[in-house]
């Protein structure tokens, strides 16, 4: 007898129906799975066989074949347990459940029991999507899943409660929607704790009103790491929309737990400087997100970057500008969205005293240029804005004035944002000054005739390259909406070259 069970797969961030065929027929005991499974399922067997005669069931000494379809699709993980042992006993007609219209996800354990599997979040919004009715999942999945509204979720602990529920014999209760709250967590880091370095807190917060990259250079000790791990507390909340896409890149992960079973704050990451290219960009034989997806709607901090890889920087130039990456294998190609806001630091050369104004650098020539040489002019180039960080001096480090604090600087950042998205045409989370495309920029940017004056003379007596001169463009539009101005002004212009400069100092400066 064949018996049919729905369950779910995974390519990338891309969901799947998978149907688990099982065949009970007589014959020389065997069991098989067949349908590209991975190791991890075709270790399944042993699972199953456990299970089934630990919940209390007969495992059939036949001839047992499982077939996951569609077969010309590879199949990865655990999740499969659950849909193998059902087809398995409604084929050998131990139950006789009508299961149609159910999805069954979930690993067991040796006793029966089940646990928490990856990937979860997408495979339930597929399965909203194709019409079923309800999704059977692990206990520990239960709150993650239940994110989406339409569809019954059914937390299961073991196959013994599952079997009896089926049955009619017991219920089990279904999981509560799960409500989301975007607003942003308690967070003890505030720019009221950072004295003096008003210009670095300045840019930030453009930074963070119009989503642009930065990069902030200085000596150590000038509170670069403490700035960027502070710029989380002045960005926008979450939208619904994004909490829904990064939860499910961290669903995918495994990077969920039950106390944590999505994600309302924007990521913020940090990897050591000792991480691979594929690390960062992602990888493996079935490609999982890296870095740059984790922190996808959020932020991604490179502190030190002249000390990553030459080959881990350069694998951000394509994804910076595209906001996803794309990774390809022999058989199939799998793309993670990465719409970041990246953030580097770094020492102008390896004592961290190049350019200072009083500490001499104890570097030779030859030592700064290869040390400024490692951050390559393309990627120095895609990052919108270079500022400057200097040694803080004893009257602003020892002031008991207190520093406007990130709520305020926040307020203004949301109000900017707000007119972005109303500019370019509602809710869409990702048009900002940073994101949008330049034909919309262009559309709506009210460049006065001095703004553009100027702009030319910079542009000619600078030598900036096309893509410096679309960057000044969108961060001359965030500081005007930060004034609340229609029109960006020739103030608005002057500012934003000045955050395209620093280049001219530290780089040319090096080399001659």
């Amino acid at each position: 007898m064949v018996s049919f069970i729905s369950s779910m797969g995974l390519l990338g961030l891309e969901s799947f129906v998978v149907t688990v065929e099982a065949d009970v027929s007589l014959g020389l005991p065997m069991f098989d799975i067949v349908g590209l499974p991975d190791a991890s399922i075709k270790e399944s067997r042993d699972r199953v066989r456990s299970a089934l005669k630990n919940s209390g069931f007969e495992f059939p000494a036949r001839r047992i074949i499982v077939n996951l379809a569609p077969a010309d699709i590879k199949k990865c993980g655990p999740i499969y347990d659950l849909a193998i042992l059902l087809a398995i006993l409604k084929s050998s007609n131990q139950i006789d459940f009508d299961l149609t219209g159910n999805v069954f996800l979930g690993e067991l354990s040796l006793g029966g029991s089940l646990g928490a599997v990856g990937g979860v979040l997408p495979m339930v919004i597929k399965a909203c999507e194709m019409n079923f009715k309800r999704v059977f999942v692990p206990f520990e999945n239960a709150v993650e899943a239940a994110i989406v509204k339409d569809i019954e979720i059914f937390p299961i602990k073991n196959v013994t409660e599952l079997i009896k529920h089926l049955a009619g014999r017991c219920e089990i209760a279904r999981q509560p929607v799960t409500e989301i709250n975007v607003e942003n967590e308690e967070n003890f880091n505030d720019f009221s704790q950072v004295k003096g370095q008003y210009d670095a807190k300045r840019a930030l917060e453009i930074a963070a009103a119009g989503g642009h990259n930065v990069l902030l250079i200085g000596p150590p000790g000038s509170g670069k790491s403490m700035l960027a791990k502070r710029i989380s507390t002045i960005i926008p909340d979450m939208t619904f929309e994004e909490v829904i896409e990064t939860t499910k890149i961290y669903s995918i992960s495994g990077a969920l737990s039950g106390k944590k079973s999505f994600i309302a704050k924007r990521p913020f990451r940090a990897p050591h400087h000792t991480v691979s290219p594929a690390g960062l960009s992602g990888g493996g034989s079935v490609p999982r997100p890296g870095e740059l997806s984790l922190a996808h709607n959020g932020i991604l901090f490179l502190d030190e970057l002249p000390e990553f890889m030459r080959t881990a920087m350069e694998t951000l130039r394509q994804p910076i500008e595209d906001g996803t990456v794309t990774i390809s294998r022999v058989r199939s190609s799998f793309t993670y969205p990465c719409s970041v806001m990246l953030i580097a630091a770094m020492n102008p050369c390896p004592c961290g005293y190049f350019g200072h104004p009083t500490r001499p650098c104890v570097c030779s020539r030859n030592t700064v240029n290869k040390y400024l040489n490692r951050v390559s002019g393309p990627l120095l180039d895609r990052l919108d804005m270079h500022v400057e960080v200097p040694s803080i001096n004893f009257e602003s480090i020892s002031s008991e004035e207190d520093s406007e604090s990130s709520f305020s600087i926040k307020m203004r950042v949301d109000s900017a944002r707000k007119l972005q998205i109303e500019r370019y045409g509602g809710g869409d989370h990702a048009l900002c000054n940073a994101k949008v495309t330049m034909q919309l920029l262009k559309k709506t940017y009210n460049l006065t005739s001095e703004a553009r004056s100027t702009l030319k003379i910079a542009f000619e007596s600078m030598g900036f390259t096309a893509r410096a001169y679309e960057r000044i463009l969108r961060i001359s539009r965030t500081i005007a909406d930060l004034e609340k101005s229609d029109n960006i002004c020739e103030c608005h212009v002057c500012e934003a070259v000045q955050y395209r400069n620093l280049d001219r100092k530290y780089w040319i400066q090096s080399v001659n």
